[in-house]
């Protein structure tokens, strides 16, 4: 048998946001070596795509993690875990003189609130077993770069980033590992929405040292490696993979 530490094989790994973007690529390269993987997003149609996409898909479960009872039907669907990439998540482009309580609330509930109280239910119901790992998708906004109208955006991946270590401190005695990976800018739905145009995006891209944006499949290969028995002793970590672009 060929000795791979960064095999999935035997575990089973939940995938949210996992209709489109780093979610459907992570759920994809997480099948791709050997999980068998529950696969969530609000998107039905969507989220049937990545399933079409994948082998080894063990659940799909359609459900918004802004609505508390969605969380609570998607926890208590939810098989015995050996890991989770918790992707779901947006984003804005907002100057902070218009950063309004509502819109502060609106990027909180998403990029916050919502995969915490979904890792908060799991732990507590025990649906996250012993040596488990999960890995939440952060940002270098907010935490390694503070650019201009990225402040509403970068604030609550700042705070998820910090909930993370705090996480990995508690959740240590039952040996589950938490990290983060905290992407540069990645090429996925979320950029070419019109906020920046197409122009502007491909002369940001020249930033970065490597010269070019991230691609989903960026990200997930990170992600494998977290959720992997190769990260064993890695806990309470935020990996960053931005092109070299904070440095």
């Amino acid at each position: 048998m060929e000795y791979n530490p960064f095999s999935l094989k035997g575990k089973t790994i939940l995938v949210t946001g996992a209709s489109s973007g780093i979610g459907q690529a992570t759920a994809i390269e997480c099948a791709q070596m050997g999980a068998e993987v529950v696969i969530t997003g609000r998107d039905t149609e969507r989220l049937q795509a990545t399933a079409d996409l994948m082998g080894n898909l063990k659940a799909q479960i359609a459900a918004d993690l802004t609505n508390q009872e969605d969380v609570e039907r998607l926890v208590a669907a939810l098989p015995p875990l050996d890991g989770a990439v918790l992707c779901a998540g947006n984003s804005t482009t907002l100057p902070l003189q218009f950063g309004s309580r509502e819109k502060f609330d609106e990027m909180f509930n998403v990029n916050f609130f919502a995969p915490v109280e979904l890792l908060r239910l799991m732990y507590k119901k025990k649906v996250l077993q012993k040596g488990a790992s999960v890995v939440l998708i952060a940002s270098i906004g907010g935490t390694h770069s503070f650019m201009p109208g990225n402040g509403v955006y970068g604030a609550s991946k700042a705070a998820l980033n910090s909930l993370m270590k705090y996480a990995a401190r508690e959740y240590a005695s039952r040996k589950i590992r938490v990290n983060s990976i905290c992407p540069g800018m990645v090429d996925t739905p979320l950029i070419h929405r019109g906020t920046i145009t197409e122009e502007q995006l491909a002369e940001d891209a020249k930033r970065y040292p490597l010269g070019r944006y991230g691609k989903p499949d960026d990200i997930a290969n990170g992600a494998v490696y977290l959720l992997s028995d190769a990260s064993s002793w890695l806990t309470g970590h935020d990996l960053v993979i931005d092109g070299g672009f904070s440095i």
